[in-house]
Protein backbone atom coordinates (compact mmCIF):
# COMPACT_ATOMS: atom_id res chain seq x y z
CA UNK A 1 0.00 0.00 0.00
CA UNK A 2 1.57 3.14 -1.17
CA UNK A 3 0.66 6.49 1.46
CA UNK A 4 -0.77 9.40 -1.08
CA UNK A 5 1.34 11.84 0.89
CA UNK A 6 4.44 11.00 -0.91
CA UNK A 7 2.78 12.14 -4.17
CA UNK A 8 4.48 15.26 -4.70
CA UNK A 9 2.56 18.31 -4.83
CA UNK A 10 4.57 20.30 -8.01
CA UNK A 11 5.20 19.59 -11.27
CA UNK A 12 9.51 19.50 -11.75
CA UNK A 13 9.77 21.95 -14.54
CA UNK A 14 12.76 23.73 -12.94
CA UNK A 15 14.81 20.31 -12.32
CA UNK A 16 14.57 20.04 -16.01
CA UNK A 17 15.64 23.84 -17.21
CA UNK A 18 12.42 25.79 -16.96
CA UNK A 19 13.18 29.43 -17.06
CA UNK A 20 16.56 28.80 -18.21
CA UNK A 21 16.20 32.31 -19.89
CA UNK A 22 15.82 34.12 -16.46
CA UNK A 23 19.06 35.74 -15.92
CA UNK A 24 19.56 37.60 -12.42
CA UNK A 25 19.52 41.47 -14.34
CA UNK A 26 16.07 40.28 -15.18
CA UNK A 27 15.04 39.68 -11.33
CA UNK A 28 12.19 42.02 -9.37
CA UNK A 29 14.02 44.56 -6.95
CA UNK A 30 12.58 44.36 -3.60
CA UNK A 31 14.08 47.64 -2.66
CA UNK A 32 15.90 46.62 0.30
CA UNK A 33 12.94 44.77 1.74
CA UNK A 34 13.64 42.60 5.43
CA UNK A 35 12.98 39.00 5.00
CA UNK A 36 12.56 36.86 7.87
CA UNK A 37 13.59 33.36 7.46
CA UNK A 38 12.76 30.28 10.12
CA UNK A 39 15.42 27.63 10.19
CA UNK A 40 16.23 24.68 12.78
CA UNK A 41 20.12 24.00 12.00
CA UNK A 42 20.27 20.64 12.53
CA UNK A 43 20.32 19.40 8.80
CA UNK A 44 23.29 19.46 7.43
CA UNK A 45 25.02 20.13 4.76
CA UNK A 46 22.10 22.50 4.30
CA UNK A 47 21.82 24.01 7.49
CA UNK A 48 23.86 23.42 10.93
CA UNK A 49 25.56 25.56 13.46
CA UNK A 50 29.85 25.14 12.82
CA UNK A 51 30.93 23.32 15.88
CA UNK A 52 34.27 25.15 15.44
CA UNK A 53 32.55 28.51 14.87
CA UNK A 54 29.60 27.96 16.59
CA UNK A 55 28.04 30.01 13.34
CA UNK A 56 24.55 28.60 11.59
CA UNK A 57 25.98 27.85 8.15
CA UNK A 58 25.45 25.20 4.68
CA UNK A 59 23.70 25.46 1.38
CA UNK A 60 20.70 26.68 2.37
CA UNK A 61 22.53 29.79 4.24
CA UNK A 62 23.88 30.44 0.90
CA UNK A 63 21.21 30.38 -1.75
CA UNK A 64 19.20 32.44 0.34
CA UNK A 65 22.26 35.00 0.68
CA UNK A 66 22.47 34.73 -3.33
CA UNK A 67 18.71 35.25 -3.68
CA UNK A 68 18.63 38.10 -1.47
CA UNK A 69 21.63 39.50 -3.40
CA UNK A 70 19.94 39.37 -6.62
CA UNK A 71 16.32 40.57 -5.49
CA UNK A 72 18.36 43.03 -3.32
CA UNK A 73 16.54 42.23 -0.15
CA UNK A 74 18.05 41.87 3.41
CA UNK A 75 17.59 38.84 5.49
CA UNK A 76 17.01 38.12 8.97
CA UNK A 77 17.18 34.80 10.76
CA UNK A 78 15.54 33.08 13.68
CA UNK A 79 15.83 29.79 14.93
CA UNK A 80 12.85 27.41 15.85
CA UNK A 81 12.06 23.65 15.64
CA UNK A 82 10.56 21.76 12.87
CA UNK A 83 7.06 21.02 14.93
CA UNK A 84 6.71 24.96 14.86
CA UNK A 85 8.05 25.35 11.76
CA UNK A 86 4.98 25.16 8.94
CA UNK A 87 2.18 26.38 11.51
CA UNK A 88 4.37 29.38 11.83
CA UNK A 89 4.77 30.17 8.48
CA UNK A 90 1.36 29.03 7.50
CA UNK A 91 0.57 31.95 10.09
CA UNK A 92 2.56 34.51 8.84
CA UNK A 93 5.02 34.58 11.50
CA UNK A 94 8.32 34.31 9.02
CA UNK A 95 8.55 35.37 5.56
CA UNK A 96 9.67 31.79 4.30
CA UNK A 97 11.66 28.82 6.26
CA UNK A 98 14.01 26.49 4.86
CA UNK A 99 14.98 23.20 6.57
CA UNK A 100 15.14 20.48 3.47
CA UNK A 101 11.41 20.59 3.27
CA UNK A 102 10.30 18.11 0.72
CA UNK A 103 7.48 19.31 -1.56
CA UNK A 104 3.99 17.22 -0.45
CA UNK A 105 0.42 17.29 -0.92
CA UNK A 106 -0.87 17.89 2.72
CA UNK A 107 2.02 20.32 3.70
CA UNK A 108 1.30 22.67 0.48
CA UNK A 109 -2.38 22.60 1.58
CA UNK A 110 -0.68 24.54 4.85
CA UNK A 111 1.92 26.20 3.17
CA UNK A 112 3.16 27.81 -0.55
CA UNK A 113 6.06 26.09 -2.01
CA UNK A 114 8.76 27.61 -4.21
CA UNK A 115 9.97 26.12 -7.18
CA UNK A 116 12.21 23.20 -6.13
CA UNK A 117 15.72 24.10 -5.54
CA UNK A 118 17.47 20.32 -5.20
CA UNK A 119 16.16 17.19 -5.60
CA UNK A 120 17.39 13.59 -3.24
CA UNK A 121 17.00 10.03 -2.88
CA UNK A 122 15.85 8.50 0.54
CA UNK A 123 18.34 5.92 1.98
CA UNK A 124 19.02 3.90 4.57
CA UNK A 125 21.38 5.37 7.46
CA UNK A 126 23.11 2.26 9.35
CA UNK A 127 26.16 2.46 11.93
CA UNK A 128 29.34 1.98 10.23
CA UNK A 129 29.74 -1.83 11.04
CA UNK A 130 26.17 -3.13 10.62
CA UNK A 131 26.32 -6.15 8.41
CA UNK A 132 23.30 -8.15 9.30
CA UNK A 133 21.29 -6.50 7.19
CA UNK A 134 22.26 -4.81 3.34
CA UNK A 135 18.31 -3.36 2.07
CA UNK A 136 14.55 -2.90 3.24
CA UNK A 137 13.63 -6.48 2.96
CA UNK A 138 16.24 -7.60 5.20
CA UNK A 139 15.81 -5.08 7.57
CA UNK A 140 11.99 -5.87 7.68
CA UNK A 141 12.81 -9.83 7.69
CA UNK A 142 13.63 -9.55 11.37
CA UNK A 143 11.14 -8.19 13.91
CA UNK A 144 13.84 -7.52 16.52
CA UNK A 145 15.82 -4.58 14.12
CA UNK A 146 14.23 -1.44 15.30
CA UNK A 147 14.30 1.87 12.89
CA UNK A 148 14.08 5.61 14.63
CA UNK A 149 11.63 8.27 12.57
CA UNK A 150 10.72 12.11 13.05
CA UNK A 151 6.77 11.51 13.25
CA UNK A 152 5.21 13.88 10.16
CA UNK A 153 8.11 13.66 7.95
CA UNK A 154 9.28 12.31 4.72
CA UNK A 155 11.28 9.46 5.88
CA UNK A 156 8.85 8.32 8.74
CA UNK A 157 6.88 7.57 6.31
CA UNK A 158 8.79 5.94 3.89
CA UNK A 159 9.89 3.78 6.90
CA UNK A 160 6.12 2.67 7.63
CA UNK A 161 4.68 1.93 3.45
CA UNK A 162 8.28 1.19 2.06
CA UNK A 163 10.21 -0.70 4.35
CA UNK A 164 7.50 -1.83 6.63
CA UNK A 165 3.98 -3.07 6.89
CA UNK A 166 2.24 0.12 6.07
CA UNK A 167 1.14 0.06 10.15
CA UNK A 168 2.48 3.69 11.25
CA UNK A 169 1.91 2.07 14.90
CA UNK A 170 4.17 -0.43 14.44
CA UNK A 171 6.47 -1.00 17.24
CA UNK A 172 9.36 -1.58 15.53
CA UNK A 173 9.32 2.27 15.05
CA UNK A 174 11.05 4.64 17.82
CA UNK A 175 9.43 8.20 17.61
CA UNK A 176 11.93 11.23 18.40
CA UNK A 177 11.44 15.00 18.32
CA UNK A 178 13.82 15.84 16.12
CA UNK A 179 16.06 14.31 13.15
CA UNK A 180 19.49 14.93 15.30
CA UNK A 181 18.25 12.40 18.23
CA UNK A 182 17.43 9.66 15.41
CA UNK A 183 20.71 9.75 14.65
CA UNK A 184 22.18 9.49 18.07
CA UNK A 185 20.07 6.64 19.13
CA UNK A 186 21.48 4.92 15.95
CA UNK A 187 25.03 5.56 16.93
CA UNK A 188 24.15 4.39 20.60
CA UNK A 189 22.64 1.21 19.54
CA UNK A 190 19.27 1.73 20.42
CA UNK A 191 18.00 1.53 17.01
CA UNK A 192 19.42 -0.27 13.91
CA UNK A 193 17.85 2.38 11.24
CA UNK A 194 17.44 5.86 10.31
CA UNK A 195 15.83 6.57 6.57
CA UNK A 196 17.10 9.54 5.53
CA UNK A 197 17.61 11.44 2.20
CA UNK A 198 20.72 11.29 0.59
CA UNK A 199 21.46 15.12 1.05
CA UNK A 200 21.08 14.40 5.24
CA UNK A 201 22.74 11.56 4.60
CA UNK A 202 25.45 12.26 2.99
CA UNK A 203 26.70 14.87 5.86
CA UNK A 204 26.56 12.68 8.63
CA UNK A 205 28.63 10.30 6.77
CA UNK A 206 31.08 13.18 5.83
CA UNK A 207 31.28 13.74 9.14
CA UNK A 208 31.41 10.86 10.94
CA UNK A 209 32.43 7.94 8.52
CA UNK A 210 33.75 5.69 11.41
CA UNK A 211 30.27 5.72 12.72
CA UNK A 212 27.60 5.64 9.64
CA UNK A 213 27.18 4.66 6.61
CA UNK A 214 24.32 4.24 3.74
CA UNK A 215 23.37 1.40 2.55
CA UNK A 216 20.87 -0.16 0.09
CA UNK A 217 19.17 0.85 -2.97
CA UNK A 218 17.52 4.92 -3.25
CA UNK A 219 13.72 4.45 -2.00
CA UNK A 220 12.29 6.75 -4.33
CA UNK A 221 12.84 10.87 -4.08
CA UNK A 222 11.98 13.78 -3.04
CA UNK A 223 12.29 17.57 -3.84
CA UNK A 224 13.02 20.41 -1.34
CA UNK A 225 11.19 23.88 -1.78
CA UNK A 226 11.42 26.70 0.53
CA UNK A 227 7.97 27.18 2.36
CA UNK A 228 6.21 30.53 2.25
CA UNK A 229 2.52 31.60 4.31
CA UNK A 230 -0.40 30.99 1.19
CA UNK A 231 -0.67 33.75 -0.93
CA UNK A 232 2.83 35.83 -0.49
CA UNK A 233 4.24 37.60 -3.21
CA UNK A 234 7.66 36.55 -2.13
CA UNK A 235 7.14 33.55 -4.17
CA UNK A 236 7.55 34.85 -8.08
CA UNK A 237 10.46 36.43 -7.03
CA UNK A 238 12.10 34.02 -5.23
CA UNK A 239 11.23 31.25 -8.37
CA UNK A 240 12.86 33.29 -10.72
CA UNK A 241 16.16 33.71 -9.00
CA UNK A 242 15.70 30.07 -8.49
CA UNK A 243 16.02 29.94 -11.78
CA UNK A 244 18.06 32.15 -12.48
CA UNK A 245 20.44 30.79 -10.33
CA UNK A 246 19.88 26.99 -12.03
CA UNK A 247 20.61 28.81 -15.32
CA UNK A 248 23.95 30.49 -14.36
CA UNK A 249 25.38 27.47 -12.63
CA UNK A 250 25.10 29.09 -8.79
CA UNK A 251 23.30 25.57 -7.69
CA UNK A 252 25.87 23.44 -9.08
CA UNK A 253 28.25 25.72 -7.27
CA UNK A 254 26.95 25.19 -4.63
CA UNK A 255 26.08 21.43 -4.62
CA UNK A 256 30.18 21.18 -4.98
CA UNK A 257 30.74 23.26 -2.34
CA UNK A 258 28.80 21.60 0.54
CA UNK A 259 28.48 17.98 -0.68
CA UNK A 260 32.01 17.86 -2.65
CA UNK A 261 34.31 20.46 -0.85
CA UNK A 262 33.49 20.62 2.84
CA UNK A 263 34.28 19.06 5.39
CA UNK A 264 32.28 19.56 8.34
CA UNK A 265 33.93 19.97 11.44
CA UNK A 266 37.04 20.52 9.66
Amino acid sequence: MKNPILTLAIAIAALTGAGAGVLAGDLPDLDGREIVVASENTYPPLQFVDPNTGKAIGWEYDAIAEIAGRLNAKVTYQNTSWDAMIPAVSAGEYDLAMNGITIREDRAEKVAFSAPYMRSEMFMLVRAEEDRFTDAKGFAADPDFLAAAQPGTTPFYVTVYEVLDGDEANPRIKLFETFGAAVQALKVGDVDLVLTDSTGGKGYVATNPDTFKLIGEPMGSEDFGFIFPKGSDLIDPFNAAIASMRADGTLDALNQTWFFDYKIGK
